[in-house]
């Protein structure tokens, strides 16, 4: 009985061993002359469109909507100029605080000058009425005058960007290109 039982198990141990060798022999690929098999790369996808990145948001708004009408050239024009109607809004380009509202610069007229950090200051010149006074904090976009031609040839409005005191060329600032 004993060695029924021994003959049992041997049995039933070399039936297991025929299977994991029958695994294995299915698992391991078969020797061959042949280079080996590699699936072919998937059917070529079109390209996703090209995405364009955001464009760099200005730091900067266009103080009044007119078109510029004389551009900024660093000697006779420190700034540009600004068609508009007697009367438009002109808005603060940018958050700051109010440091002067005077006429007393001769070819200015009525103007607001604007200190939005310790680089930048932008100013509004030949306002018909100035809605701001000295230390008032104004916001961007904020009304701060109205567009006039006060020591002027024309109804318009001057604008200016003084980076670290110096006049520069406000183009690239409204659109984003500089920041």
């Amino acid at each position: 009985m004993h060695i029924q039982n021994s003959l049992s198990r041997a049995a039933a141990f070399a039936g297991t061993a025929i299977a994991i060798a029958a695994l294995v022999a299915c698992s391991t690929p078969p020797k061959s002359s042949s280079p080996p098999f590699y699936p072919l790369p998937p059917a070529a996808q079109p390209a996703p469109p090209a995405v364009t990145p955001p464009k760099p948001q200005a730091i900067f708004i266009r103080p009044a909507p007119g078109r510029t009408i004389s551009g900024f050239d660093g000697t006779r024009n420190k700034g540009v100029d600004i068609a508009g109607n007697l009367g438009d809004p002109v808005l603060a380009a940018a958050d700051g605080r109010v440091v002067y509202v005077g006429g007393e610069l001769r070819g200015y007229g009525n103007m607001v000058i604007i200190q939005h950090n310790d680089t930048y200051l932008t100013a509004y010149a030949h306002a018909k009425t100035i809605l701001v006074k000295e230390k008032d904090v104004v916001r961007q976009g904020q009304k701060i005058a109205e567009i006039g031609s006060s020591d002027a040839d024309r109804v318009k409005l001057h604008f200016e960007i003084r980076k670290q005191g110096v006049a520069v060329d406000p183009e690239p600032y409204l659109n984003g290109t500089l920041r």
